[in-house]
């Protein structure tokens, strides 16, 4: 039997600050707050198409579709004749810098997004795109381009060829969710899945700064879960994310998809149930639950199963539409949080549109650890409106904030332990289709929240794609 858990009591209230000289006090940090500061246009006609009730240039698991590295921005798109497009600016510019890379769209599946990444030991960046269970493309720049980014044109002759491996690195012919994650020592990790929706398995590779290794899978599709409908024997993992906090330990929060739709109440619902989590401490090569048992070795006969205890720290049957693949973050103290979204049971126990019963009665909600080492969950008070998914990061103060489809951004103050949400920006003006991409390394480097959008348009007509800015408490 699986160990299920329970979410743990609120934050203690407010803590007296000790005076740090005589009769003097520390102000009291500032709770949330987005300062619009600007917009621009990566491309006033972008490829636009509908695919899964998503879109190729904007789906939030894109990790990264927009990143900041040593001063400079770079973003990744596939432009209206379906080329795969890179960007850079100096921050603050208003102008960006484009390269195509030599690889066009083949599909018009919103799975097929073009990922982004950095290795610091050798200064290349990295892109793998367009699979979807299938193979991938992969172009890497010349070593030391991020390094020099003032030095070095920004100029399509700085990439090399693409290749349907990492340098000669197959990995798998069933290749999905490319996520690049830069490890503490500057070797780049990709997190993929093996395999097919509803059963495959997760896998990491290497880069080292000279070549690329596999480290192999680390959680499996086999194993029986069973609900009050019915039973299932193959699933996937589906990540939140998966991201090194400040002292080196490798997070990830996780739903399971399973295979059989018999363990749903309704066939029009989806078999997503239950949220999970792991975390490693010696960069990937072994897993651990909560509690700090080892569950699963990367490449070894043991991996993180549906089985195994200890590894669901929110409880939820597959009745109620969650979301797979939604958006996770470290705080300062390295306390893992998450958001998850889905139909509360206020709204019935069965769903039974997937998309239309999330658009009508969809709720994200904020799941982390607190001080107290139990986990907390906190409703944000703001209809969805969509079936689409939510991004969450902290602010230098840990200040948490959401990033809701149509770029509209939510924030709960650290103060109040993260249980004051309200609205800050509403979204007005951008005209945004759904998901949005945020740049989750700028925040750490200058304080500002970047948030890339695609403006709505029907059918395949291309439309606008964009980047804003927002100045968060400095």
């Amino acid at each position: 039997m699986r160990r299920r858990t329970l979410l743990g009591a609120a934050l203690a209230g407010a803590v007296t600050t000790p005076a740090l000289a005589a009769g003097t006090a520390r102000a009291a940090d500032p709770g949330p707050s987005v300062t619009r500061t600007g917009t621009t246009t990566l491309d006033s006609q972008a490829l636009f198409f509908v695919s899964y009730d998503g879109l190729v240039n904007n789906n939030s698991f894109q990790k990264n579709g927009l990143l900041t590295y040593k001063g400079h921005q770079y973003a990744v798109w596939y432009t209206a004749d379906r080329n795969a497009v890179v960007g850079r600016r100096a921050l603050g510019g208003s102008t960006w810098s484009t390269v195509k890379v030599g690889h066009t769209l083949r599909y018009d599946d919103s799975h097929n997004v073009i990922s982004m990444g950095v290795s610091r030991a050798d200064g290349r960046l990295h892109l793998n795109m367009d699979s979807h269970s299938d193979g991938f493309t992969y172009v890497k720049s010349v070593a030391g381009l991020m390094d020099d980014p003032s030095g070095l044109t920004w100029t399509a002759s700085r990439f090399g060829a693409p290749q349907s491996t990492l340098d000669g690195l197959a990995l798998t012919s069933q290749f999905t969710y490319p996520q690049f994650v830069s490890t503490p020592e500057g070797r780049l990790q990709l997190s993929h899945r093996v395999a097919v929706s509803g059963n495959g398995r997760n896998a990491l590779a290497e880069y080292d700064g000279t070549r690329w290794t596999a480290l192999g899978e680390w959680s499996a599709a086999t194993g029986t879960y069973t609900s009050e409908h019915g039973s299932s024997t193959a699933r996937n993992m589906y990540l939140h994310g998966i991201d090194y906090d400040r002292g080196g330990r490798l997070h990830a929060f996780f739903t399971w998809r399973e295979q059989n739709g018999a363990v749903m109440c309704s066939g029009g619902g989806i078999t997503n149930h239950d949220t999970g989590y792991v975390y490693s401490d010696d960069r990937g090569r072994t897993w651990r639950n909560d509690a700090g048992t080892v569950v699963g070795t990367t490449g070894g006969s043991d991996k993180v199963a549906v089985t195994d205890a200890g590894l669901v720290v929110d409880p939820l049957n597959p009745d109620h539409s969650l979301m797979n693949q939604e958006s996770q973050t470290t705080d300062s103290a390295g306390r893992p949080h998450a958001i998850i979204s889905y139909v509360p049971g206020r709204f019935g126990q069965c769903t039974t549109n997937y998309v239309a019963d999330r658009t009508a009665n969809g709720r994200a909600f904020h799941l982390r650890k607190n001080a107290s080492g139990t986990w907390q969950k906190t409703e944000i008070p703001i209809p969805l409106n969509s079936s689409q998914r939510t991004g969450l990061i902290l602010d230098r103060y840990d200040n948490a904030y959401a990033i809701l489809p149509f770029g509209r951004i939510a924030g709960a103050s650290k103060a109040s332990g993260h249980t004051d949400w309200k609205l800050l920006f509403d979204g007005a003006g951008l005209n945004a289709f759904g998901e949005v991409v945020v740049d989750e390394t700028r925040i750490a480097q200058d304080g500002v929240l970047s948030v890339m959008y695609q403006e709505k348009s029907s059918g395949t007509t291309p439309s606008a794609l964009h980047v804003v800015d927002f100045r968060l408490p400095a």
